[in-house]
């Protein structure tokens, strides 16, 4: 099992993925939610000039966001700063377009766009959206092609998993659950949000609040999603937090869900605590817990890595 790092981005990620880099993580994703971050590529080349052996790369990449020769062109400048440390993501977009109003991307279109994207970067010339194009770069334009990086694919369903298939992929991106085709692919981050409890300290304090909290909220803002409001009323808290996203115009409740995701509790979140959601975060017991160095405190969550295939769970975030 490896240990990785997934970061919310935020101007501080370069340095955090240097402290995550200092203390042994393998790997270090950054989201990619423009609507609440800064760049994901500029924020991974700042990255890539403070650290010289962790992986790094966008965790997850979402397709409508830039053209594929804007993301391949990202991609080449990336692997020439970091030759032999990349490595991609991509999924059909949960913050990064449910936080804008619009649903996820379709498979279809997902397989389509990394078939171009991977086109390009093996120097090939493509067709998309009815034009021809290629990888026009010079030297110390980036990367020479052909450029080989691992791909990533987030899928939890058997759509996603037969585009990984299609597209040979190297791994599944995992959120939430553990798909069985899990086991058909060799790189598995498993996304995980945590913190270590000290002794006797309440699962409901303020610390825990800010440090797990966000991690904690993505119950939430994922039944909401995907189950409706319906299944968010079963959940302890439930009925406060939809009262606070349902307070504005529905054509604006995407904004109220997703207002600070992975990174703060927003109001809504903050009412489903205060009700008693924190009783409902999960808590696992060990009679000895290894003291963490407080600097990795400073991450947003987990993200595992297992050559044998199979995803790997562990303490990860912090505040």
């Amino acid at each position: 099992m490896d240990i990785a790092a997934a970061f919310p981005t935020t101007l501080d990620s370069p340095e955090h993925v240097a402290i995550a880099e200092e203390l042994g993580y393998v790997r270090a994703w950054v989201y990619d939610t423009p609507q609440q971050s800064p760049d994901v590529w500029m924020t991974l080349a700042l990255a890539a000039e403070r650290t010289s052996r962790i992986t790094i790369g966008p965790g997850v990449l979402v397709p409508h966001l830039r053209h594929p020769m804007l993301n391949a062109a990202s991609t080449a400048t990336l692997v020439a700063m970091a030759p032999g440390r990349v490595v991609i993501g991509f999924g059909t977009g949960f913050t990064g377009r449910r936080a804008m109003g619009y649903r996820a991307i379709s498979w279809a279109y997902v397989k389509r766009y990394i078939q171009a994207y991977l086109g390009l970067l093996r120097g090939e010339t493509v067709e998309w959206e009815g034009a021809r194009m290629r990888m026009l770069h010079p030297e110390h334009g980036g990367a020479p092609r052909p450029v080989e990086v691992p791909i990533i694919i987030a899928a939890l369903g058997p759509k996603g998993g037969q585009v990984a298939r299609e597209l040979d992929a190297d791994g599944i991106y995992a959120v939430f659950v553990c798909p069985d085709f899990l086991r058909e692919f060799a790189d598995n981050p498993y996304l995980l949000w945590g913190t270590v409890l000290g002794d006797g300290e309440d699962p409901t304090s303020e610390r825990v609040r800010t440090a797990a909290g966000p991690g904690w909220a993505l119950a939430y803002h994922g039944t909401y999603e995907f189950q409706g409001p319906d299944a968010v009323r079963e959940l302890p808290g439930g009925p406060e937090w939809l009262e606070v996203v349902q307070r504005g115009p529905q054509n604006e409740w995407h904004l109220a869900v997703h207002d600070g995701h992975c990174y703060t509790l927003n109001e809504a979140d903050r009412a489903a605590w205060d009700a008693g959601g924190a009783g409902g975060a999960p808590r696992r017991h060990h009679d000895r817990q290894p003291r963490a160095d407080p600097r990795a405190d400073r991450g947003a969550g987990g993200a595992g890595r297992h050559r044998d295939r199979l995803p790997a769970l562990w303490p990860g975030r912090a505040g």
